[in-house]
Parts: C-alpha cells; sequence; structure tokens
C-alpha cells in the first residue's frame, strides 16, 4: 500500500502543536495526562493523522504506565515498528503503517496472548466510538 505523504506545512495546518510535536517528531506527552488513558468506550482507535484503524478498544487494558496500552493492533499490517536509540537506551517505536505518524512504543511485557505491551500516546489516536446495546 502506498504511503500517504503530506508537506510539514500540511501536517502543521491539520495538527495541533501537541500533535504535531508527537506524531510528526516522535514526542511523548507526559504520562497520566493523555485524553485516553482511562478510557473505556468501545471503540476502534485511529490513526489522528490519516484515520487508520490501529488498535481496537477490545485489546486496550490498564497497564499502570500512564498511556492508553494495547496488547495488539487492529491487524499487522496496520502499524510498523523500527529501533529506537533515543534516550540512550534501546526501544522499539511504533507508527502507522499508511502515513509514518509517531504512536508509542511497544515492549515485551504486557499481558496473554500477545505478551505485548503497544504503549500509545493518545495525542496520536482518534477513538471511533462503537454504539453498545
Amino acid at each position: 500500500m502506498p504511503k500517504l505523504v503530506k508537506s510539514d506545512d500540511d501536517w502543521r495546518a491539520m495538527l495541533t502543536a501537541e500533535e504535531y510535536e508527537i506524531t510528526r517528531n516522535a514526542g511523548t506527552e507526559m504520562a497520566f495526562t493523555g485524553i485516553y488513558c482511562d478510557t473505556k468506550t468501545p471503540g476502534i482507535y485511529n490513526c489522528k493523522c490519516c484515520d487508520t484503524p490501529l488498535f481496537d478498544a477490545d485489546t486496550k487494558y490498564d497497564s499502570g504506565s500512564g498511556w492508553p496500552s494495547f496488547y495488539a493492533p487492529i491487524s499487522k499490517e496496520a502499524v510498523e515498528t523500527h529501533e529506537d536509540l533515543s534516550l540512550g537506551m534501546r526501544r522499539i517505536e511504533v507508527t502507522c503503517a499508511t502515513c509514518d505518524a509517531h504512536l508509542g512504543h511497544v515492549f515485551p511485557d504486557g499481558p496473554a496472548p500477545t505478551g505485548l505491551r503497544f504503549c500509545m500516546n493518545s495525542a496520536s489516536l482518534n477513538l471511533e466510538a462503537r454504539e453498545t446495546e
């Protein structure tokens, strides 16, 4: 699938300053400040930049980390991972496969069934709520 490419000016025009810093410059929001940290609403978490579906709320759990955490993306094709050696440590960065937006990092300390913790920034996501019966 081809990448969605926009100019820096286009990204700045559509995102808040915080969203731009996080999604386009690999920034991180402060722990426990993101709007989705404690959200329990059923639905799909989409990319803030391109609206690609990334995570189902059914895979969200309280990791205690201060960021929305999921044990799996909605599909293997939805996200990409990259080695991140910034901050003097080795981490695995998670980006949107469609537009390369920085989402957060994945760690090998999550719950079953994957054992993974996709620790995401709320500012990188939009929750599309699912109606409940």
